[in-house]
């Protein structure tokens, strides 16, 4: 039953306190792990597609079983110290490895910004939370980037670490996020990391695959608990789910743009280059702020629906039935 409290306690720390930004996060050491690893094997494999392929393998080998073992052992270590500690340490990194508050919290940051009128801040806040350049976004293109963002992260920043932690509890929620986290650093098409990113990609494809078509589901039900259109959800996301370059990022962002009725994704530019994306869902109406609030609602029901179906399956399995 450790795994059930530490999941559920987990769950409500993040509901509640998010991640404070004076406390060192996991992803942060495994940012830094990331880039070092990347410097010492540049500097020390030959400078060719095979090099960087192999180094990046490596990369994407090392890290994950790195942090799996790392938190493993400090967890199974804890606990013989004593249950209560091994319980209160996988609740904490439990409650690290979800993001559902600070994704709430930086989207309505945007939608603030965008209820004054200031595009500049507006700008500024969701580039915070995007990846694609922000400088010249209209209003209607950082409100869409707002929502798929909350509809994309809803996916690998509250689903998945969910998934994972309620099968191992917080050391493969952990090293999840650690594949998730070299993608986000290495998992570019550019020149760079074309080769050098590529396993940390594919592994992390391979990571989200289920996840992402679980929280799609969640989100068409979430849908229906939140007001918004159950049915456009599913239409959307039967249809939609596939315009990507990803074979997950759109999985939500189109259950999310069909329950609200509105198109989104489509070309952007990232690091000032131009990606011709196609688009998701049906301009039914035009975008508006009060959008971010709505993917934040059903972000949060998919997020405690998906909590309770989870507890209830472990309960299930723990005691037999």
């Amino acid at each position: 039953m450790l795994i059930f409290w530490a999941v559920l306690g987990g769950f409500l720390l993040d509901a509640v306190f998010g991640d404070p930004v004076w406390l060192l996060h996991p992803v942060v050491l495994m940012g830094r792990c990331i880039t070092a690893l990347e410097k010492r094997l540049r500097a020390a494999l030959p400078k060719t597609p095979q090099g960087e392929l192999a180094g990046g393998c490596i990369v994407a080998a090392v890290l994950p079983l790195g942090t799996l073992a790392v938190t493993g052992l400090s967890c199974w270590g804890a606990s013989k110290i004593h249950p209560l500690l091994g319980l209160v340490l996988q609740m904490f990194w439990c409650a690290q490895a979800l993001a559902a508050r600070d994704l709430v919290r930086e989207s309505m940051n945007v939608y603030r910004e965008l209820q004054r009128g200031d595009l500049p801040a507006a700008r500024k806040a969701v580039a915070r939370i995007v990846g694609r350049d922000t400088q010249n976004l209209t209003a209607d293109g950082v409100t869409k980037a707002a929502v798929e963002t909350v509809a994309e992260n809803a996916s690998d920043g509250v689903i998945a670490p969910l998934l994972y932690m309620l099968i191992g509890g917080a050391p493969l929620a952990l090293t999840y996020k650690a594949i998730n986290t070299m993608d986000s650093m290495l998992g570019y098409k550019n020149e760079r990391y074309l080769y050098f990113g590529r396993c940390a990609a594919k592994l992390d494809d391979a990571a989200n695959w289920l996840p992402s078509r679980l929280a799609a589901l969640l989100w068409v039900c979430a849908a229906a608990l939140t007001g918004s259109s159950a049915a456009g959800a599913w239409h959307i996301w039967r249809r939609d789910r596939c315009n990507h370059a990803s074979p997950n990022s759109a999985q939500t962002e189109s259950a999310c743009a069909g329950a609200l009725g509105v198109q989104l994704a489509g070309p952007a530019y990232y690091f000032g280059e131009y990606y011709d994306k196609p688009t998701i869902g049906d301009p039914l109406r035009p975008v508006e702020p009060q959008d971010i609030l709505r993917a934040d609602r059903m972000m949060y029901a998919e997020s405690t629906l998906a909590l309770a179906l989870g507890l209830a399956v472990r309960a299930l399995f723990v005691f037999g039935l």
